[in-house]
């Protein structure tokens, strides 16, 4: 071993690769990082058209619900907050139809877009209605968009063959 750079000699979650030398740079205690998430599906490591950020996802998320509910109380009633039966379907019923009709036609939900998150199929085609409106009934599931695949997507995302983006 006698490698004295603990930065470079940490175990990675990959293989290490290692490379003919001395130790330090690009000597056996260097291992390279694993490949960025999206290079399997032919996206940017950084900037527009990466992956998106979990703290984007996760705020466009906290965004939308918050309208939701208030679009909900708003046709509704309070009952949608406190009350029973159906009126306790209503933020969700409006949550998946806010997420499907804005990401067949703009890309992404409301939250999403002000986040500057955008849903595009793997192949970079719009996602369009029919695929929109089963990604939406996925993540009202909720399992389906918190079992995280290959590229840090959802099994929502992996079954659909969608990617969350960044847009800016």
């Amino acid at each position: 071993s006698g490698c004295s750079q603990p930065t470079n000699c940490a175990p990675a979650r990959t293989p290490p690769v290692a490379s003919p030398g001395g130790c330090g740079a690009g000597s056996l205690g260097a291992v390279t990082s694993p490949p960025d998430a999206g290079a399997a599906l032919g996206l940017p490591a950084s900037g527009r058209g990466s992956i998106a950020p979990w703290g984007a996802r996760i705020g466009a998320l906290l965004i939308d619900w918050a309208a939701c509910l208030t679009v909900a109380t708003g046709l509704f009633g309070t009952a949608v907050l406190w009350g029973a039966g159906w009126q306790l379907w209503m933020p969700l019923a409006t949550y998946f139809a806010e997420k499907s009709l804005l990401t067949a036609v703009a890309g992404g939900s409301f939250g999403q877009l002000l986040a500057g998150v955008g849903i595009m199929r793997t192949d970079g085609r719009r996602v369009g209605l029919g695929r929109s409106a089963a990604r939406a009934a996925l993540v009202c599931l909720v399992i389906p968009a918190v079992v995280i695949g290959p590229g840090r997507r959802g099994l929502h995302d992996v079954l659909l063959e969608t990617v969350a983006v960044r847009t800016r």
